[in-house]
């Protein structure tokens, strides 16, 4: 596993992390398998262990933390997010609220059995949210000891440009990958100044392979329905990029996990798995470098694409 700062917050995270969301943090997946992922990514050098309060139904965090029951937390970086919550029956609120912030931080300590979080990123945000309160408010989390660096996702990019600007935040969460090269200015704006870049998405949540094809598992039925009724313009365009799975010495995974890490501003591409094989699998794409003639075909494929 390689590593590499992330941005100028002082830590160094694998340059591979494990989402903790979705499927994995569901009920229906049986939890020794999930928490078993999570070990085995730690023994395979992962440090960044990405979730958040919403996720999974707001399962995802505690089981999280019961993985990271007896374990030797203080080299991981575990990341949450804050301003979504779980409001039942399926729905998800949102309380941007500063007060709101720092009640779901302590929340999410207790939830993940920690004393301070690596990275608290502001779920979804709106720019006019991102004011002199909040700013002072994330400061604050900081200054008492519980977080180490504090950030934002989003997938909207004005969101995002005006969050490069603010000296108060550390690290943005990105949606990157072959489908979506619009991203690269961004993150390339980022890293010049001094911001941590993880790239979420970075496998394009599959949708460059067919969509039967992955079709193997209860987990895969409750992916391909949210494609379906989510991503059908992602599904499209992944079909220009179906070579990636018949490449020679790397797995379509592969090929998609380097493409990512190839952009030098990327702290760090963050997968979620629910198979040891699939873990295995993309794990071994650390260091693993595109061929000039793929990135070529990426590139091509992405300008018929757009």
């Amino acid at each position: 596993m390689r590593y590499r700062p992330l941005g100028a917050t002082g830590l160094n995270v694998s340059e591979l992390g494990f989402g903790c969301a979705s499927w994995w943090g569901k009920p229906r997946f049986d939890e020794a398998t999930a928490i078993g992922l999570v070990h085995e990514a730690i023994d395979q050098g992962v440090t960044l262990f990405d979730t958040g309060a919403s996720y999974s139904a707001g399962e995802a965090e505690p089981r999280l933390g019961r993985a990271l029951k007896g374990r030797d937390a203080g080299r991981l970086v575990i990341a949450t997010k804050a301003g979504t919550y779980h409001a039942g029956g399926g729905r998800i609120g949102r309380d941007m609220s500063p007060a709101a912030i720092v009640a779901s931080t302590e929340r999410s300590l207790r939830n993940l059995g920690l004393e301070a979080l690596g990275l608290l990123q502001l779920h979804g945000p709106a720019i006019h949210e991102l004011n002199d309160e909040m700013l002072e408010t994330l400061a604050g989390l900081k200054a008492r000891g519980l977080v180490r660096a504090v950030g934002l996702n989003s997938f909207d990019p004005a969101v995002m440009a005006h969050a490069v600007g603010l000296p108060g935040i550390d690290v943005i969460m990105v949606d990157y990958n072959v489908l979506r090269p619009e991203r690269e200015p961004l993150i390339a704006r980022a890293a010049a100044a001094g911001k941590g870049v993880l790239a979420g998405m970075p496998l394009a949540m599959g949708h460059t392979r067919p969509l039967l094809a992955r079709l193997k598992g209860p987990q895969d039925l409750w992916y391909a329905a949210r494609a379906l009724a989510k991503h059908r313009g992602e599904l499209a365009r992944g079909r220009r990029f179906r070579f990636l799975h018949r490449l020679p010495g790397m797995s379509g995974s592969q090929a998609a996990l380097a493409y990512v890490l190839s952009n030098l501003g990327v702290s760090a591409a963050v997968f979620g798995a629910t198979r040891p094989e699939h873990l295995r699998e993309n794990l071994a794409a650390s260091g693993m470098v595109l061929p000039a003639e793929v990135m070529a075909r990426i590139r091509g494929a992405q300008n018929a694409s757009h």
